[in-house]
């Protein structure tokens, strides 16, 4: 693809400058790779309520 050479074209229609600035403009967000959101941090709180071994919760009711 030279740069000359337009990256679409309209077939049909006349499309006003609106209508095609609204056109790249989806076709720009479109192309764009989705944006992973940050991992969200477990507080110390949050990460004591969770057990610390798979038999830790069958264990904590058995008499010692």
């Amino acid at each position: 693809m030279s740069a000359e050479e337009p990256l679409f074209r309209v077939v049909r229609g006349v499309p006003t400058a609106e209508e095609l600035a609204a056109l790249v403009g989806a076709i720009v967000v479109r192309s764009r790779p989705a944006a992973t959101p940050a991992p969200t941090a477990v507080s110390t709180w949050a990460r004591s309520a969770r057990p610390a071994s798979p038999r830790t919760w069958r264990t904590a009711g058995l008499p010692r």
